[in-house]
């Protein structure tokens, strides 16, 4: 399963010092297609003592990927800024206990919205529009901490950085392709020939979204946590924006990428809005804004075939993947429409 309750609980009990977590109860949570979460609780013990486990996933990955020491190295570096992040208790880096390097870190009560609200969560349209004004305040005080400031001064290299993102997702398209796409390939070379010039750097998320983010059971407009860092970096922080707009099909459209369909209901904002909001909280220029949505539709697909492929080879713990080769086309064209005919 990838974390033994024999293993992990005698080697909490030592790395977490105390005797409580000789024994545990380890649970996989079901979110997430990448690295694999866990909640370990100690035998007999209540649930709010318990803990998340992240862990690469089993079996071979890419090289560039699922990499738990920058994950767990940015969380403690954001801890005490105004970016919500759960508190780092312990990284391990000896690969012999679980197969990988794996951390823990603090387990965050917090509403997570994946394809739909929970029943009496955000009922009213404009508690649905504080959840999205939530979202962008936070990734825009992300963008705005100072990475030299929080010690991640050498956590990427900003120059260059979106000529390097380009080449980097081909690398992983081309290390995991399905089969022939030249769709996909034409996208990879047009986005490659209209890099914008980069206006600004900071801290990256790489993959931020709704259900990557825990949400305050009684203010649906404040973020209690926000997870899943693996592919956070030193960067362009429009990639952040770009790729949030993969996640956010709104209401009147047909998208066949996300699975969600959460922000079509009444009162989340259209991704014009979403824009409008971050350019307000940040001062940003969006002129450029399309090629990042283009670009974040063929990392999305990369990143897809990424999944197809870790599923053929049964590195999934038993995720269902069905279903999913079918969302690169789709996401190839949704790619193309936004910077060929601006279409967000």
């Amino acid at each position: 399963m990838g974390a033994d309750p024999g293993v992990v609980g005698p080697y909490l009990a030592t790395a977490l010092g105390h005797e409580k977590w000789r024994s545990v109860r380890v649970e996989l949570i079901a979110a997430g297609m990448s690295n694999l979460t866990y909640v370990v609780t100690p035998e007999g013990g209540p649930e709010d003592d318990a803990v998340i486990l992240r862990r690469p996933p089993t079996g071979a990955v890419l090289a560039t990927a699922h990499d738990m020491v920058r994950e767990h190295r940015v969380i403690s570096a954001l801890a005490g800024t105004p970016v919500p992040v759960p508190r780092t208790l312990h990284l391990a880096t000896d690969t012999s206990v679980l197969g990988a390097p794996f951390y823990v870190m603090e387990r965050v009560v917090g509403v997570h919205v994946a394809s739909e609200l929970p029943p009496g969560y955000a009922d009213e349209p404009a508690q649905r529009g504080a959840v999205a004004d939530g979202l962008m305040d936070t990734l825009a005080a992300l963008h705005a901490v100072d990475p030299t400031a929080v010690g991640l001064s050498d956590f990427g290299r900003p120059e260059g950085f979106l000529e390097r993102q380009v080449r980097r997702w081909t690398k992983q398209w081309d290390a995991t392709r399905d089969t022939d796409r030249p769709a996909l390939d034409a996208l990879a070379a047009r986005l490659a020939e209209t890099v914008p010039a980069t206006r600004r750097t900071g801290i990256t998320h790489g993959d931020y979204r709704l259900d990557n983010c825990l949400l305050d059971p009684q203010a649906p407009g404040r973020v209690r946590a926000v997870l899943d860092w693996e592919m956070s970096t030193l960067g362009d922080p429009l990639t952040d924006l770009g790729m949030l707009f993969v996640y956010w099909p709104q209401a009147g459209e047909e998208r066949a990428v996300s699975v969600s369909q959460v922000t079509t209901l009444p009162g989340f904002p259209t991704r014009l809005e979403l824009a409008e909001r971050y350019a307000a909280s940040s001062g940003a220029d969006l002129s450029d804004l399309n090629w990042y949505v283009g670009f974040a539709y063929f990392k999305f697909a990369a990143i897809v075939a990424g999944i197809v492929a870790r599923s053929a080879a049964g590195a999934m713990a038993g995720k269902d993947t069905t279903g999913y080769a079918d969302k690169i086309d789709p996401c190839v064209e949704l790619g193309r429409a936004a910077l060929e005919d601006g279409a967000l």
